[in-house]
């Protein structure tokens, strides 16, 4: 065998990261493939590999029997102990068994084993590499498209976008430059495979914590995320020092921080509201930009009633009902919308003429009051 391929073993190694045994047993194993495929031989044999003079043999495993039966898997008492005195019935023995053209047959194999082994070793590094990726947003070059999937190139390796992750406001085009937010990293048997989104509510989340300093660095959190990708989308955010304007520090001065984001989603409108812990407050401003005048919480169903201003109502329950749907995602509560008017109806609130007639009473009895 040539040096070359020693050569090519230790330089695999050290710059793929490949271990030397690995290989070498691989290569073993394809060697004994190779000869039995070619070669009329018995299972029991076994590859002896000599680094330093760059040489093999293959050796046949033979049981010493005074009468020869079968050739491949046994040898005579005579011609073992022309190797070994010793040697006696019934002993096992290993005889060199090397055609005299398998050097080729030995080439090719090695050959097939290094560039499959280099194959792996390159998928098992993409795939190590990317795997840390998962839920991340990069940055990525249409390559090309099917029928099923925009393939994007990531520097190493085409991701897959497929039709239920685009946006539907969105045009994609080749060579178009686009961020992609990683959903899914698999090793499959045809390589890393890798799954991207542009609709998913985490590229949102990952967009802001790029653009907003205080949430990379913890000050600002961001609680929930709502997404109709491409039209709207809501984001709750809370910061625990009550000098801190969490809504402020993700909007930015004269909105630029917000600005970056929904340019980057091609116009998304984008909603950020201030959490808390009190569903009337959470909800409330959840439903932004619409006006609230009360909310009715229900615990054990966690769902609301939210009454807003007659003039409100179409603005809080948004086109085709989006913005209280949106609302609902972000706070986790059912959230059903009444007008003023219909709220007093159902009795839900008091009607002003009662509350009118109240203060009357209560005036009367602190008047009776001062003349005793």
């Amino acid at each position: 065998m040539s040096n070359q391929l020693f050569d090519a073993i230790d330089y695999l190694e050290t710059e793929k990261g490949i271990d030397k045994d690995i290989l070498m047993e691989a290569l073993e194993a394809a060697l004994i493939s190779a000869y039995k495929k070619n070669f009329k031989s018995a299972s029991n044999v076994r590859i002896d590999i000599d680094e330093e003079s760059s040489s093999l043999r293959v050796l046949s495993r033979k049981t010493v029997v005074e009468e020869i039966e079968n050739s491949l898997e046994e040898t005579s008492l005579d011609e073992a102990r022309e190797i070994d005195p010793n040697y006696e019935v019934d002993d096992v023995i290993e005889v060199e068994v090397t055609p005299k053209d398998f050097g080729r047959i030995a080439a090719q194999a090695a050959k097939q084993v290094v560039t499959q082994r280099v194959r792996e070793a390159e998928r098992g590094v993409i795939f190590s590499e990317y795997a840390d990726r998962e839920e991340d947003v990069m940055n990525g070059i249409i390559s090309r498209k099917d029928s099923r999937f925009i393939y994007v190139n990531l520097g190493k390796i085409e991701a897959k976008l497929a039709e239920s992750e685009q946006m539907p406001t969105e045009d994609y085009y080749v060579h178009d430059r686009l961020k992609v937010f990683v959903t899914k990293v698999e090793n499959t048997s045809k390589g890393p495979q890798i799954y991207i989104s542009r609709s998913h509510p985490g590229l949102l989340k990952r967009l802001f914590e790029m653009e907003v300093p205080e949430i990379y660095d913890g000050i600002v959190e961001i609680k929930s995320v709502a997404r109709e990708a491409g039209d709207r989308s809501k984001i709750s955010v809370h910061a625990d020092d009550p000098e801190i304007d969490a809504v402020g520090s993700c909007v930015g001065q004269r909105g630029q921080r917000i600005q970056v984001v929904v340019d980057e989603l091609k116009g998304e409108k984008i909603d950020v509201v201030e959490f808390s812990d009190d569903p009337v407050v959470y909800v409330s401003n959840a439903l932004s930009p619409s006006k609230v005048v009360d909310v009715l919480v229900d615990e054990d169903d966690k769902a609301t009633t939210v009454i807003v201003p007659d003039y409100q109502l179409s603005l809080a329950i948004g086109k085709k009902g989006q913005n209280a749907r949106l609302a609902a995602k972000l706070t986790g509560w059912k959230i059903d919308i009444k007008s003023e008017s219909e709220a007093r109806a159902e009795g839900l609130i008091a009607d002003d003429d009662d509350e009118l007639d109240e203060f009357d009473d209560s005036y009367s009895d602190n008047e009776e009051d001062l003349f005793e």
